[in-house]
């Protein structure tokens, strides 16, 4: 799943300019946001540990199109539930591709932030029947069934930890419910 973060950030930079091409007047060719930190040294955030994975490149093309990639590339904590592409496959056809169509913006970002919580929980520390707030302001409930954990139905299957938190590989894609 990060993987594919990964590669979706990665592909929605490839339209930038580049640096070595001058600024028109008024403009700046100085990128800017945190995604924009260029560190090879330090732990991969959790938005690279996405774009670093090639099994991820759906959701990393989601979060460059909800505009999501310096929000998650900030400090945090976050802890992210990184569905896998099989994941969004899975979804029914044209689902996907109409989410990323800009006038779809305000659904897909209520998707992925049904993805994120705003604290970095390790392992241990997921028990059944804890519930998590969501960024998107709605809840997710964490089982346990013969040993293996998972988050709303969808089964945890990697713990990748990241500098500003960590990213949990999941096997679907969870949806928010129905707001009433």
């Amino acid at each position: 799943m990060a993987i594919a973060v990964s590669l979706l950030i990665a592909s929605c930079n490839s339209g930038e300019q580049n640096s070595d091409t001058p600024a028109s007047p008024g403009e700046s060719n100085l990128a800017v946001g945190q995604s924009a930190v260029k560190d090879d040294m330090s732990q991969k955030d959790v938005v690279k540990v996405a774009v670093g994975s090639p099994d991820h490149t759906t959701l990393v093309a989601a979060v460059k199109a909800a505009e999501l990639v310096d929000v998650l590339s900030n400090a945090g904590p976050f802890t992210v539930f990184a569905p896998t592409n099989a994941a969004f496959n899975a979804l029914p056809a044209g689902t996907v591709e109409g989410l990323l169509k800009p006038e779809a913006k305000k659904d897909l970002t209520n998707i992925l932030e049904y993805h994120v919580t705003t604290s970095a929980l390790k392992e241990d520390y997921l028990k059944d029947g804890m519930t998590l707030g969501m960024v998107n302001g709605q809840s997710a409930t964490i089982t346990i069934k013969d040993g293996k954990k998972q988050i709303n139905g969808a089964n945890i299957i990697a713990a990748v930890p990241a500098s500003n938190g960590m990213v949990y590989v999941i096997d679907a894609v969870l949806l928010p419910p129905q707001k009433k």
